[in-house]
């Protein structure tokens, strides 16, 4: 059961982190972070 979790908590990792990416400068600037937290702002959300 811990390596399904695992592997949840990566996928919703990886998606949030590309989610992220695919955002302008601008977008990220409106939601308050900017391109060096998004590896931070996705470890939340995992």
């Amino acid at each position: 059961m811990n390596l399904i979790r695992n592997y949840r908590n990566w996928r919703s990792y990886r998606q949030t982190i590309n989610e992220l990416s695919r955002l302008s400068n601008r977008e990220l600037t409106d939601l308050g972070i900017n391109r060096a937290e998004i590896p931070y702002v996705a470890r939340k959300t995992a």
